[in-house]
């Protein structure tokens, strides 16, 4: 038996390795934020295909995701963290091959693209089940590990952007593919060499059993049980859609419009990201002490609606720039509190298939962002969409936070091996356990 008077030994390693990959293969994905989509609509001047591009990226990555759940929690994260950075490696280089030899037309980019979506989307999941347990590994409360994973995902956004629209403009689109090939490749080997399944010497140990398909169903069946879940991921799920739009389509739209290159692209949403990396550190540091639904939907607000307000008025560059400082700000919070209520709320044996679902929910509406724009573009000009988005994000933001599911976002005990009872169970059906 465990000696309770003994502290288990503190090893940083895996919360530094799983931060360290995420850092890796986010850059990479940010940077073909940019690249991608300036690459389609300098190549053909069309809004309507770079959002389709967006979609063949994004729909695969949203299904793979949600289906990898039971991979995950069966096999464990690092295996499929691992093939997905390789797969993404992969494609990276084919694409960078066909555009040196003139061979990337718009039909193979958009294979591609949902070939590199179906492989990032496991990927990604199966690193954020690492958190909890690194964090426990490591000693640190569970808001220090979802900060600094906010940080580090704000810190890509602004490397990412950045060097996308840097190397775009002077060197041209294919050495961003290029550099987002081997970032892949790099998170990768960080994986394999740095994670490992069993960070957490203390968290219970479980035996599935059952199929996949009944695992699949007892991840859906905790998540749909679980009204704030429920609630924040419905919030998400019309604020990414209406983010999608933003950055796919009608940022580029604007910095067109509004005679501004790729690198403008690349500094609005650094600019953004930048100071959302002081807010998620401040979140790391404080976290625990802050009213969680005030700061979050405060947060909601700032880092939404403005952006879209300035952009519409014409404001100049450093205006524009001034209002996503801010909003960034507001931003950096978000996420923190979002990661430490659904880590407590997730008991260990179900973290990979009620995460996966959850985050495949909230990407849902993420492919439909670039057609959605596309057409608002078509019917009402850049100046109606903008303003349209910013009131659909507010009424995503102020309606459901009414709702008093968010009173439970207190914090709690984690639940480490088996959830609460639902209502199924009380009248006597049981889900599929482990000893």
């Amino acid at each position: 038996m465990n000696n309770p008077a003994v502290d288990p030994p503190r090893s940083a390693r895996g919360l530094v390795g799983v931060l360290g990959a995420d850092l890796v293969s986010l850059t990479a994905n940010r940077l073909l934020l940019v690249a991608v989509p300036w690459f389609v609509l300098s190549s053909t001047g069309s809004a309507a295909q770079t959002g389709l591009v967006a979609f063949c990226q994004i729909t695969p990555f949203v299904l793979a995701q949600a289906l990898a759940g039971p991979l995950i929690d069966r096999i464990g994260p690092r295996r499929i963290a691992v093939a997905g950075d390789v797969v993404s490696t992969g494609v990276m280089v084919v694409v960078g091959l066909l555009h040196a030899t003139g061979g990337l037309h718009i039909w193979a980019l958009m294979a591609l693209m949902a070939v590199a979506g179906a492989a990032e989307g496991p990927a990604r999941s199966a690193k954020s089940v690492f958190i909890p347990s690194a964090t426990r590994a490591a000693g640190v409360p569970l808001e220090r590990g979802t900060g600094l994973s906010t940080a580090i995902e704000r810190t890509a956004t602004v490397a990412g952007p950045a060097a996308g629209g840097f190397v775009v403009a002077v060197l041209g689109n294919a050495q961003a593919l290029w550099l987002a090939a081997g970032l892949f490749g790099f998170a990768a080997v960080i994986v394999a060499f740095a994670l490992t399944d069993d960070l957490d010497p203390e968290r219970p140990r479980t035996t599935e059993v059952g199929g996949y398909v009944a695992q699949l169903r007892e991840g859906a069946a905790f998540l749909r049980q679980d009204g704030l879940l429920r609630a924040i991921t419905g919030m998400v799920v019309v604020t990414n859609l209406l983010d999608q739009a933003f950055i796919a389509v009608l940022l580029p739209v604007w910095a067109r419009e509004s005679g501004h290159g790729p690198e403008t692209v690349g500094l609005v949403v650094s600019v953004f990201a930048g100071t959302s990396i002081l807010a998620a550190l401040v979140a790391a540091a404080i976290g625990g002490r802050l009213p969680r639904r005030i700061v979050y939907m405060v947060g909601f607000l700032v880092g939404g609606v403005p952006r879209f307000v300035a952009m519409a008025a014409g404001l100049p560059l450093w205006a524009v720039l001034a209002v996503f400082a801010v909003g960034g700000l507001g931003s950096g919070f978000i996420n923190p509190i979002v990661g430490a209520v659904t880590y407590e709320r997730i008991p260990d044996r179900l973290l990979g298939r009620v995460r996966t679902l959850s985050n495949a929910l909230a990407w849902a509406g993420i492919p439909f962002g670039g057609p959605f724009a596309a057409l608002l573009l078509t019917t009402s000009g850049l100046t109606g969409s903008l303003l349209i988005v910013g009131g659909l994000y507010l009424a995503a933001i102020v309606l459901p936070g009414m709702r008093p599911e968010w009173s439970q976002m207190r914090r709690t005990d984690r639940p480490t091996s088996e959830p609460a009872r639902t209502e199924n169970e009380e009248k006597g059906v049981e889900h599929v356990r482990t000893a």
